[in-house]
């Protein structure tokens, strides 16, 4: 992460935009101190673009978005009286307008007490020291750094540690060890040791945090460019086991006559990074991550065969489900069920590359991935992380070759091509049927010579594939 050491004065120049002045302006009006604070000034600091700008005011926040709003033409307010927060969204631009404020807890809620305060109230309240740095944008201040808790010096060393004392930090709102390891994963920065050691004595607290919130940060660690590192983090602080137990039980190697699998928790992590490294899809990285949970439950020593995972594949589709429910994400068929369905195929293109590979097996591949081949291979490859050079140049040719098949049926048009040209309607006309399971039985006939290239997809073909079947069952 790149990092720049800016003065007074460059902040000045890279707050010369008519927004800045236009808040600037407002708050000198209204005799308000006003500062942009958190990830916009961070960013500044690292050179990364950022649209999100999070503005404090000693005084109502409220007052001056709606100030804004009016000389900004073409800007959109919303105002939260319960939370005095407003936002100014403009072009795409949000600003986010807060008073500054002091916060108290109880032991059971994230929820705080709220008062109104002073910048130092609202510094001191903040997560992490390379947050709680904040720019004046008073004319008379315009560009002056206020860092009371050497935040740039963290920034500088890469380093996450919390304003105040770390237990006091991640005890009063527990979500933020989330996003501790969030953004440790995202910057690529070290988390400081005696935060690091809060984190571990205070995971238990993370129970009293809704799911939601918990998915929103794992959700940021998945899109980051190498989310096995919060992974790790998560392990090592003891909250994966409180908030992905299917996960953290991959942990380990297991050994029996001196033969031990491989730790299929890194095994994890590696294909995770694999995929990151091919796709920015969120739900393609979710299913790398789960793809291999069911391998805890059907874990068998057997001597002569050693260590297996017998249909861990449909096993970790299953527990994916229960775990999509029980932390509330999306039960659709475009995330659950694609999670589940690529979970649950993963093994299949592996099986074909570990042998001839046959038109008959992709045809099938391709009839059951539908439209999530591509996410489908592109997981699969990922997953091949042997150290065997040989073994792995023979696979990974082995799946050119099915993706070349894959190709030449989509420019065919799949669907048409092995979805059989007489439905179960014209099947009940011609053979005088009623529906039950006789139809069934007609279409699997067909829709399996279609998969294994017995028989054209054509009527008079299908007709006599049928007359055919029929007249062995009348023997």
């Amino acid at each position: 992460m790149e990092f720049r050491n800016l003065s007074n004065q460059d902040l000045k120049k890279l707050l010369d935009h008519k927004i800045f002045h236009l808040i600037s302006q407002i708050a000198d009006e209204l005799e308000m101190e006003c500062y942009v604070v958190g990830g916009y000034v961070r960013d500044l600091f690292l050179n990364r673009p950022s649209d999100d700008i999070d503005v404090v005011v000693v005084g109502s926040g409220i007052k001056i978005a709606t100030e804004l709003h009016h000389r900004l033409r073409g800007s959109n307010l919303a105002v939260f009286r319960t939370y005095g927060t407003a936002q100014v969204k403009y072009h795409n631009q949000e600003i986010e307008f807060v008073g500054a404020r002091r916060e108290s807890y109880t032991r059971d809620s994230r929820n705080p007490i709220v008062e109104d305060g002073t910048l130092e109230d609202d510094q001191n309240r903040r997560d992490f020291t390379i947050n709680a740095m904040a720019i004046c944008l008073n004319k008379d201040r315009f560009g002056e750094l206020v860092d009371p808790f050497d935040g740039l010096l963290d920034l500088e060393d890469g380093i996450i540690a919390t304003p105040l004392g770390p237990d006091i930090t991640f005890s009063d709102d527990p979500l933020r060890m989330m996003r501790c390891i969030r953004f440790a994963t995202q910057l690529r920065f070290r988390i400081e040791d005696e935060t690091f050691d809060a984190l571990y004595k205070n995971r238990e607290r993370i129970r009293i945090v809704s799911c939601e919130r918990i998915v929103t940060e794992l959700n940021k660690i998945l899109m980051s460019a190498y989310p096995s590192l919060g992974f790790v983090e998560l392990e090592r602080s003891g909250l994966l086991e409180l908030i992905l137990p299917e996960l953290s039980a991959l942990l380990g190697v297991e050994v029996h006559d001196g033969k031990g699998h491989k730790d299929n928790f890194f095994h994890t992590l590696q294909v995770l990074d694999n995929v990151a490294k091919s796709s920015s899809s969120l739900w393609l990285r979710w299913a790398a991550l789960l793809h291999d949970i069911g391998k805890t439950r059907t874990k068998r020593y057997e001597p002569r065969l050693g260590w297996t995972f017998h249909n861990h594949n449909a096993v970790g589709a299953k527990m994916a489900e229960k775990l999509f429910h029980r932390l509330k994400m999306p039960l659709d068929q475009g995330t659950l069920g694609y999670v589940s369905k690529l979970i649950n195929l993963h093994m299949r293109p592996i099986a074909i590359a570990d042998d001839k590979v046959t038109d008959s097996a992709v045809r099938r591949l391709l009839n059951d991935a539908g439209d999530d081949i591509d996410d489908l291979m592109t997981l699969c490859e990922a997953d091949l992380t042997t150290k065997n050079t040989f073994k792995k140049k023979v696979f990974l040719e082995n799946f050119r070759i099915v993706r070349e098949k894959l190709a030449d049926l989509k420019e065919k048009d799949y669907k048409r091509l092995l979805q059989p040209c007489i439905d179960g309607d014209e099947l009940m006309e011609h053979f005088h049927l009623s529906p039950g399971p006789e139809v069934g039985r007609m279409k699997k006939i067909m829709k399996d010579a279609i998969l294994d290239g017995k028989v054209e997809n054509e009527r008079e073909a299908l007709y006599r594939l049928l007359l055919a079947e029929l007249g062995k069952q009348d023997k």
